[in-house]
């Protein structure tokens, strides 16, 4: 009896190219940037409204009542305009972590540390409920393959703040060890966030309380262990 004849390995679908989010260029002129500006704020708002896969240029230029070629020589596709949107909102909310970020904060004792950590989280939910269309942008920026690297570098940049101030406090840490701990604390507040976003039910207060203990006590224990 023949062999049956070897099957022909499948071909792998291609993969898309990521598309461009880069900006085409910054607008100079007064009117130029009153448009660019008008671009995010009817792209907030229209997220808002339609949602991520919803959202398109045509639909943001006829609300504006602007041609397309006005709005590509800034932006070269809506994923360029979240971008940008997005790394306004992760700045703004990192403007607000800056002062907190400080050894005497890294030094506070466990149960005074969480309820430092909680007031933050809710400064920065009530911050990012009132940026245009921030619950939207926040759920885009994890939801979105090409917008991964404002939130990633966002994340990176606040982790090397946290960790110069917790060293500084605690110089017999390992560094190393204190990173890890500080990058996830960092994402637990951001599930915590993304949670009320999708679960309005659940109570801010009583999230950030939980949050903000987890986060305490993994630092606590990393305190007690060297």
């Amino acid at each position: 009896m023949p062999s049956p004849l070897p099957r022909k390995p499948r071909a792998r679908p291609a993969t898309a190219a990521p598309p461009d989010v880069a900006p085409k260029k910054a607008p100079t002129q007064p009117r130029a940037v009153e448009t660019y500006e008008r671009i995010l704020a009817m792209a907030a708002e229209l997220l808002g409204e339609v949602g991520i896969e919803q959202l398109s240029t045509n639909l943001i230029c006829r609300r504006l009542a602007i041609t397309p070629p006005a709005l590509y020589q800034y932006f070269p596709n809506k994923y360029a305009i979240l971008h940008e949107l997005g790394q306004r909102l992760m700045q703004r909310q990192n403007e607000l972590l800056e002062p907190w970020a400080t050894p005497a904060t890294m030094a506070l004792p466990e149960a005074r540390y969480a309820k430092s950590v909680a007031k933050l989280f809710l400064e920065t939910l009530r911050l990012t409920e009132q940026m245009p269309a921030g619950v939207w942008v926040t759920r885009a920026l994890r939801a979105v393959p090409s917008l991964k690297d404002v939130r990633i570098r966002s994340h990176d940049a606040v982790t090397d703040l946290l960790l110069q101030a917790f060293m500084a406090a605690h110089p017999n840490v390992d560094p190393a060890r204190a990173r890890v701990s500080i990058r996830l604390a960092i994402d637990a507040q951001y599930a915590a966030l993304e949670l009320l976003f999708d679960d309005p039910s659940q109570s801010p207060e009583a999230v950030a309380e939980v949050m903000a203990e987890m986060v305490a006590g993994e630092l606590a224990r990393l305190r007690r262990k060297y």
